[in-house]
């Protein structure tokens, strides 16, 4: 028999055992931020009593976001990862979604289809060892531009950039994310206006560049080439959107290579976002 229940922080060992097993790069962190941001929408299934499954749903205003859907391999081909879907679809549509949005891998891509979500565009994993290619380091901003840390008075200011690129209102998980990690965070600043921000942090395989906009590319340039700095002969993930051809340009640049593709997909109304000003998604779990 299968049966869902909320998660709880008792269950992050579990998500971790999941996620280790799928090969992953979630941390207990990120789980319990999943727990913190979102503690009523995040649900275990249960096969004959035992825990098998998970899958996070978390709500920005009226958009919502699935992600972290495992199914432990000896309990897969049962129908549970279709059922915790549906949980979290019926958790968010609740809670006033009308807009549902997860990136979803080639496996789960006809899944996610089969439940009314649609493509809307890809994303390409980039990885590889940070600082390992000619020409790292940054450049001096243009006149006018300087690069700033992310400090708390900036926080709506660098929101509201967020949101106007991704058409969602993000700020409890920038403010999050900031809280979390202060010294890993930086902006560029034209006058008092920010144009571009970059965050990052721990993975258990590799660091999470992200989450990164910026409207002008010279300014994601600078936040990607600090972030490298920071990371410098570590591994590194970059989640970028295929339709911004400067981030790709300078991925690949940087000796990155592609390790894996994920789609981006949709239910409900679509969101008018600006993929080509994404330098780097947060990840698989919230855009």
């Amino acid at each position: 028999m299968i049966r869902l229940r909320r998660m709880t922080g008792d269950d992050v060992a579990l998500g971790m055992r999941l996620k280790d097993r799928a090969g992953w790069n979630q941390t207990e962190d990120d789980w319990r931020r999943f727990l913190g941001l979102e503690p009523e929408g995040c649900f275990v299934a249960e096969l004959d009593g035992r825990p098998v499954g998970t899958t996070t749903a978390c709500l920005f205003d009226d958009v919502g976001w699935i992600a972290m859907v495992l199914v432990d391999e000896p309990a897969r081909h049962q129908g549970i990862g279709t059922r915790l879907v549906r949980h979290g679809l019926e958790y968010l549509d609740c809670r006033g979604a009308r807009t549902v949005r997860l990136d979803a891998t080639a496996l789960g891509r006809p899944v996610y289809e089969r439940l009314g979500f649609v493509a809307e565009y890809e994303l390409a994993r980039w990885e590889g060892t940070a600082g390992s290619a000619e020409g790292d380091g940054v450049d001096e901003p243009a006149v006018g531009e300087a690069l700033a840390d992310a400090s708390a008075d900036r926080l709506e200011a660098l929101a509201e950039l967020d949101r106007r690129v991704t058409a969602t209102n993000r700020r409890r998980l920038l403010e999050r994310l900031l809280d979390e990690r202060p010294d890993d965070a930086k902006l560029v600043m034209a006058g008092e206006t920010p144009v571009g921000y970059l965050m990052f942090r721990g993975g258990s395989r590799a660091t999470q560049i992200g989450p990164a906009v910026a409207v002008q590319p010279e300014a994601g340039r600078w936040l990607a080439d600090w972030a490298l700095g920071r990371c410098a002969g570590g591994p590194v993930f970059v989640d970028v959107p295929c339709d911004n051809a400067e981030a790709t340009r300078w991925a690949a640049s940087q000796g990155l290579s592609v390790q894996r593709r994920f789609t981006r997909m949709g239910r409900g109304r679509p969101i008018a976002d600006r993929p080509a000003e994404i330098w780097a998604s947060s990840g698989p779990e919230k855009g």
